[in-house]
């Protein structure tokens, strides 16, 4: 589709200086990752080894069921930038955020067989997935108005209501499923933050005439198989570590992929701000070497922080998570070079060249392979994550670079 706007449609605010709205996002984003792995040291602390491994795992499955949120928030950028308006992105959400939820519905039982979990944890996690879609459509629709300002705010009070409930449950003694279902709640508050904050008042519109043509889900779904991709390369170390681990390893790695989580989310607001630039195909190329660039650097500070902060896990959470203090860092590795895939991905679904997934999901399948067969540690399974990490970023953005550089 063309990266220009439409006839008639909204101006869409510059939100300042592409540094300025870096950073307003980067605080939002600052304020909610700290919310979500602030959860984790109480939950680590206060939770058997076994629950805490349940409910890690239960809300990285949250995220995998969230691809469409991801997916969804991307397209609805684009094409508020384009003119289309609001009242087809909230048809859009609702028809997305339905599917999701059957969808969620359905997961339960395997979930509960694959991982090992309890039903009322399993059931609370997959229902957060479609509210999760309809927070993502506000934020999509802020995003690509260029209110960087209002998005930053928006994210950190997500991130915040969404982790103080959960933080209460476990506070008064509750156990996973408690926290879960209390995370849950937090969601159902997070959905009426962000429509407060984007304005939609005027329901009937989502039933207005689109002169720009219905919005089909087929968009969702194209950029959907891309995140599908990045969420999987995130979570499948995780997912499948109650599978080849012991129920007490797999907490132990658990805790250590809360580094790769902060490596990761760490540098979002990166792929926020430059997604329109990644989307111009005169800027497509410079924006993807900017924000690779600066990824890298961010990549070697978290690793540096996790190699000298490791020695005190056992201080702060407890001498049953000692075996992972000296892995950190390259836990951290793992989330640095994610996140510079995230960039190259996001590349691919602003200038529609979504195929470019296939090489990390090559990779993705590749990894899964090598850890059933022979990542049966923590040490294995963290060394199998990181090295598939780096070789799909490593990948993902050559070919996107080249497409970048070719459809100049």
């Amino acid at each position: 589709m063309a990266t220009g706007q439409r006839a008639g449609g909204p101006r869409v605010s510059s939100g300042g200086s592409l540094a300025s709205s870096m950073g307003q996002v980067a605080v939002g984003s600052m304020v909610a990752n700290v919310c979500a792995y602030l959860v984790h040291l109480p939950a680590s602390a206060w939770l058997s080894t076994s629950s805490y491994g349940e409910f890690a795992v239960l809300l990285q499955a949250t995220l995998v069921l969230g691809v469409p949120a991801l997916a969804l928030q991307a397209v609805a950028a684009r094409e508020v930038v384009t003119g289309r308006p609001i009242g087809s992105l909230l048809r859009l959400g609702g028809i997305t955020a339905v599917a999701v939820a059957i969808l969620a519905a359905l997961a339960v039982v395997p979930v509960m067989t694959l991982a090992h979990t309890g039903f009322t944890a399993t059931a609370a996690a997959m229902a957060v997935a479609p509210l999760l879609v309809l927070i993502s459509v506000g934020q999509g629709i802020l995003q690509g108005r260029g209110q960087f300002h209002r998005l930053a705010w928006v994210i950190g009070m997500v991130g915040v209501v969404r982790t103080v409930p959960p933080l209460i449950a476990l506070a008064v003694g509750g156990g996973s499923a408690d926290a879960l279902v209390a995370t849950m709640l937090g969601a159902v508050v997070a959905v009426g933050i962000v429509g407060w904050q984007t304005g939609v008042r005027d329901l009937g519109s989502v039933g207005a005439r689109d002169p720009g043509g219905r919005l089909s889900p087929t968009t969702v779904l194209h950029a959907s198989q891309v995140q599908l991709v990045l969420i999987s390369a995130t979570s499948v170390d995780l997912l499948l570590a109650r599978v080849v681990l012991s129920e007490h390893d797999s907490g132990v790695y658990a805790l250590g992929t809360v580094a790769s989580k902060v490596a990761f989310w760490l540098p979002q607001a990166i792929g926020l701000v430059l997604f329109p630039r990644l989307a111009d195909a005169q800027r497509s190329a410079r924006a993807l070497r900017t924000g690779v660039g600066v990824l890298i650097g961010l990549a070697g500070v978290t690793t540096v922080a996790a190699l000298v902060g490791g020695p005190l896990v056992p201080v702060v959470i407890g001498d049953d998570y000692r075996p992972v203090a000296g892995l950190l860092w390259l836990f951290a590795i793992t989330g640095g070079a994610l996140a510079i895939l995230q960039v190259a991905l996001l590349a691919a679904i602003a200038r529609e060249r979504t195929r470019i997934a296939v090489v990390p999901w090559a990779v993705v399948v590749g990894e899964v392979v090598v850890i059933l067969t022979v990542a049966h540690s923590v040490l294995g399974l963290a060394v199998t994550a990181a090295s598939g990490a780096v070789l799909a970023a490593t990948l993902t953005v050559a070919a996107t670079m080249r497409t970048a550089t070719v459809t100049r």
